[in-house]
């Protein structure tokens, strides 16, 4: 039995008018790398624009509130029921907290709350 090698038959042969392609990577200079951290920000910054726009507190009518004071004993919870309709207590609550940024539900006597008008 005979072999064969089939080498030579797929082989490309170079010719010298044929161009070898080259590896091409992309170099940044130190401006080009200026240029993109430019840009980059600029988009950044329109982005940050464009969500705070939509969620601006100048864009919101303003409410109409009064001040209350906390007596003793009173919580929270007592003086939202006594503000808000029937079965939207939690709400209020979550209002009064708002507007007066509150950490917690936990008040103190004589403390000062501003709270939606009535």
């Amino acid at each position: 039995m005979s072999t064969m090698t089939l080498d030579t038959m797929f082989r490309p042969t170079l010719r010298s008018s044929t161009a070898v392609p080259r590896s091409t990577s992309v170099r940044l200079t130190r401006r080009g790398r200026l240029v993109i951290v430019a840009v980059a920000l600029l988009v950044a910054f329109a982005v940050g624009v464009f969500v705070t726009a939509a969620s601006s507190v100048a864009t919101q009518e303003p409410q109409a509130t009064e001040i209350v004071q906390v007596g003793a004993g009173d919580t929270l919870w007592d003086i939202a029921a006594d503000l808000a309709q029937p079965g939207e207590v939690r709400a209020m609550m979550e209002q009064i907290e708002k507007l007066n940024a509150l950490d917690s539900s936990v008040l103190q006597a004589g403390q000062r709350l501003v709270v939606p008008a009535s």
